[in-house]
């Protein structure tokens, strides 16, 4: 089903919408929320209303959470009820959901819910735009972040796909799911960009049947490294025939990936994705292995210092190239957040690149405004702590610990760690007493932990 944008709204309802919007410039969401409800209920297709009144719930609720035993977020009463509703009217229930999500934008149930009802009144977008809030705000949350992955993969968008499945695999690393749907997507969106759906023979697309072979062969896991070398070279004498041709330059890419030999990979990736007209699975591709190249060389460089310690040329070159990791680090999650402003996640990564590029002044905006999201909160708190401590502001400092601290009811390692930091800052600021309390919580549970027993028994003595 079409959208409806802004300029087909009629006259009654476009002036409510300017009204919202205006409220929106003057840093007042709480106003603007009545305002476009009753335009989503007339026009539920209007996704950019819904994207906007999103944000001010979002907004409004802050880091207001509904949680359940063990972290987890509960459906609550409200959403239940709805479920049984959608099954019988599914349009009149879309607005009532909206209104329960005015409390609680970020509950995964009603978002989820909100998701099938627009399935069923084929509003397609939308039910994709109610899974990303889910991805926004609760990146814990495998089921319905498969869920995505899965929907666009069913509605033929490979490339997000590939996205979501990349998204699930930076926050769960260890989900094999995850990895081969993203190996999985990534081929389909190449595919398609190729039109290769369109033929139903891939190797017809192959100049002749070596090269379907060939392709096969490097496609195999468990070469030894002398195997690969070989095809390396032989590809190479393909790819000096014919530079322009996209799957020898991807089949070379593989090659040098598998050799690790991460600086090649990297350049023929780049080519790669030069030669295929924008293929989003090989820019991401590309700058993944360009990050495993950067990596791999302060690896090395930090070996031969290792090796080497009395170089002082080597040292240099060291602390040299880890200022320009960190710069880097800073430059690409800017790009990041540019690309996504309101992503908490993103925002959390730029505060921590460029709390440890040593700009404390600059992270603090940034993990201040990733608390908004629940499920990061704690070591959002925990970094900003250490942010304001940096600048000496230690009972600022103090204050983000016992937010977090307060969130915590297990004391598990997350919580030792921020008890062991606000001990230290206690012991920073000359509250001896203090900072010995959270030592010995620690103390009472974990003998072993860091130096707690040497420092609460020390106290006895």
């Amino acid at each position: 089903m079409p959208l409806v944008t802004e300029k087909e709204l009629p006259a009654n309802l476009k002036k409510y919408w300017l009204k919202a919007i205006t409220a929106i410039e003057s840093n007042n969401p709480g106003y603007a929320m009545p305002l476009i409800q009753p335009i989503l209920a007339e026009f539920p297709e209007f996704l950019e209303g819904r994207k906007v009144l999103r944000k001010c719930q979002l907004q409004v609720a802050g880091g207001e959470k509904k949680r359940g035993l063990f972290g987890m977020k509960t459906p609550g009463m409200a959403a239940m009820k709805l479920q049984s509703q959608a099954k019988k009217d599914p349009a009149a229930t879309l607005p009532l959901i909206e209104k329960e999500l005015d409390k609680d934008p970020a509950n995964d149930s009603l978002n989820d819910l909100l998701h099938e009802v627009c399935l069923k009144l084929g509003f397609m977008e939308t039910a994709a735009f109610a899974l990303e809030t889910v991805r926004q705000t609760n990146p814990q949350n495998l089921k319905l972040l498969h869920k995505l992955a899965e929907f666009y993969l069913n509605n033929d968008d490979p490339e997000k796909a590939y996205d979501t499945f990349n998204f699930i695999i930076k926050h769960h690393p260890t989900d094999g799911k995850a990895l081969k749907g993203a190996k999985d997507a990534s081929a389909r969106a190449s595919m398609q960009k190729q039109k290769w759906d369109e033929n139903s023979d891939m190797r017809s697309l192959l100049r002749n049947k070596e090269e379907s072979e060939a392709l096969e062969k490097a496609s195999r896991t468990g070469l030894t490294r002398e195997q690969l070398e070989e095809r390396r070279d032989a590809v190479i004498e393909k790819y000096n025939a014919d530079p322009n041709h996209l799957g020898t330059a991807k089949e070379l890419a593989l090659l040098y990936e598998q050799l690790e030999d991460w600086h090649n990979a990297h350049t023929f990736y780049e080519w790669a994705h030069s030669l295929s007209n924008g293929d989003v699975a090989l820019a991401t591709k590309a700058a993944e292995i360009k990050d495993r190249a950067l990596e791999a060389d302060l690896t090395n460089l930090e070996a031969a210092v290792a090796a080497d310690p009395d170089n002082e040329e080597l040292k240099a070159q060291l602390d040299a190239r880890r200022q320009d990791r960190l710069k880097e680090q800073v430059a690409e999650a800017k790009q990041r957040v540019d690309q996504n402003p309101t992503d908490p996640q993103l925002r959390y990564d730029l505060g921590r690149a460029l709390y440890n590029a040593g700009d404390h002044s600059a992270a603090i905006p940034h993990l201040q405004q990733a608390t908004r999201n629940p499920h990061i909160r704690t070591k959002v708190l925990l970094l900003l702590a250490r942010a304001f401590k940096a600048k000496s502001m230690f009972d600022l400092a103090i204050k983000q610990l016992t937010d977090a601290l307060a969130d915590l009811s297990t004391m598990d390692g997350t919580k030792k760690e921020i008890l062991y930091e606000k001990g230290m800052t206690h012991d920073e600021m000359g509250d001896k007493d203090a900072a010995l309390d959270c030592f010995k919580q620690i103390y009472e549970v974990d003998y072993g932990y860091r130096d707690v027993a040497q420092r609460v028994e020390s106290s006895y003595s």
